[in-house]
């Protein structure tokens, strides 16, 4: 190891010490790397939320994430699955009207992704044209679990339909579907897209009447989280008239919800696969017009209000998710680092500095050392001792390792040795 090398890393090795411990120090404070596994929530295997699901898990897994999907009975499932710790569930599509801050307090939104339709068909052979008339009825709300039942006897209730005054039947969709067609049943409540092969296939039986809300905007204004939509005439099929005239339909809309320590990272990678997902044009809704950064049950998790309004992080618009993350996590530590390297940056070359000349320093103490005492003993002529000691000193001095830039203080170092070399030879013999 050469000389200039050694003693920079003399200067060096404290200054590397104290920024590895202050590195140490601050890494206690960096937000751990986000999982690389999650797992979601969704529905029956046949349904929207589960299709919808499939697509998150696609989107996530470009950025290397894998999205484990969990089918359910329905959005009830959901919620019992997000509140509780050990369930393993961080995400979950959940119907509108069945969540709130205040039974869920470990729950964040990252806003409404889209609308999901409430349909009430009913035999047509009934009048039925306020929800009141379906009293003394048999009625397939939906099953225990499933997010159709609680909206639909919540609404029930509101015109004073209850399980006292009619036949509440449990039957999951396919099923309640059936039991419609065969006269076993004289309603059920859906919640589900149009596109669904229940709504489209109840939507095309001569039998069955779809219910139009003719209480709709009543309804929106008791219940916040449901809005007023219309299905057009003709618009399923235009060739048959389906159907015949608008209809009036009630909707919740559909909310992505996370648990509230779910890592920032992964809010911000479901928000970006929701605003591909769910932004474009539907039966009852414009394009761009959903995902929407708004909630009126649960808190918005403020990571999702930033993304909405600012798009992804920087670096994530450029770099891969994981060094993206792995970047955006570490600069916590340049606040240490930075706050050490702008002084030491002025320090370390005045250390280098003090280094070198200490030695030479050494070496002019010892001849002024010598200097008193050839002044102090001036009258004694010990002029051996003296050329002893200043031999001593000038062969001391001519191996100091001195780098190049301190050459001309070497030389000058040299100058003085041979000065007092010059006045010892000067002193009268005895």
């Amino acid at each position: 190891m050469g000389f200039r090398t050694r003693e920079l890393f003399l200067v060096l090795l404290p200054v590397l010490v104290l920024i590895a411990a202050a590195f140490a120090l601050a890494y206690q404070f960096v937000e751990p790397a986000p999982p690389r596994t999650i797992a979601m929530s969704t529905g029956s295997e046949q349904g929207a939320y589960h299709r919808f699901g499939k697509q998150y898990a696609a989107a996530l897994a470009k950025a290397g994430v894998t999205l484990d999907l969990k089918p359910s009975a329905g959005t009830l499932e959901n919620l019992a699955r997000l509140t509780n710790p050990g369930g393993g569930v961080q995400a979950a599509l959940v119907q509108g009207g069945l969540a709130n801050a205040e039974q869920h307090p470990e729950l964040a939104s990252l806003g409404r992704m889209f609308l999901e339709p409430l349909w009430l068909f009913h035999r047509a052979d009934l009048v039925i044209d306020r929800l009141v008339n379906l009293n003394g009825k048999r009625i397939a709300v939906g099953p225990e679990g499933s997010g159709t039942r609680p909206l639909a006897t919540t609404i029930l209730k509101s015109s004073g339909v209850t399980s006292d005054s009619a036949m509440f039947i449990g039957a999951p969709a396919e099923d309640a579907v059936n039991l419609l067609l065969a006269g076993d049943a004289d309603a059920v409540f859906l919640t589900m897209a149009i596109e669904s092969p229940l709504v489209q296939k109840l939507l095309h039986a001569p039998d069955v009447t779809l219910f139009s809300f003719a209480q709709a905007e009543a309804l929106t204004r008791i219940y916040p989280y449901l809005v007023r939509i219309v299905l057009p005439a003709g618009v399923v099929d235009l060739a048959s008239n389906i159907p015949v005239q608008d209809v009036s339909l009630v909707a919740s809309a559909a909310t992505l919800v996370v648990r509230k320590d779910l890592h920032p990272a992964l809010v911000g990678l479901l928000v970006n696969a929701a605003k591909t997902i769910h932004a474009g044009p539907g039966l009852f809704q414009k394009s761009g017009e959903y995902p929407q950064a708004v909630d009126t049950e649960l808190p918005m998790n403020a990571d999702a209000v930033r993304f909405y309004r600012n798009g992804p992080p920087f670096l994530e618009r450029y770099l891969p998710f994981w060094l993206a993350t792995f970047l955006d996590r570490m600069r916590i530590m340049l606040i240490p680092i930075a706050t050490l390297l702008l002084p030491l940056v002025r320090i370390v070359p005045m250390a280098y500095q003090w280094r070198i000349k200490r030695r030479m320093l050494h070496w002019y103490g010892q001849l002024k050392k010598l200097e008193r005492q050839i002044k102090a003993d001036h009258a004694s002529g010990n002029t051996a001792a003296y050329k002893d000691e200043i031999t001593r000193i000038d062969d001391a001095v001519s191996v100091i390792p001195i780098p190049l830039a301190y050459t001309d203080q070497f030389y000058t170092l040299r100058a003085a040795v041979d000065l007092v070399r010059q006045r010892i030879a000067n002193i009268p013999a005895q």
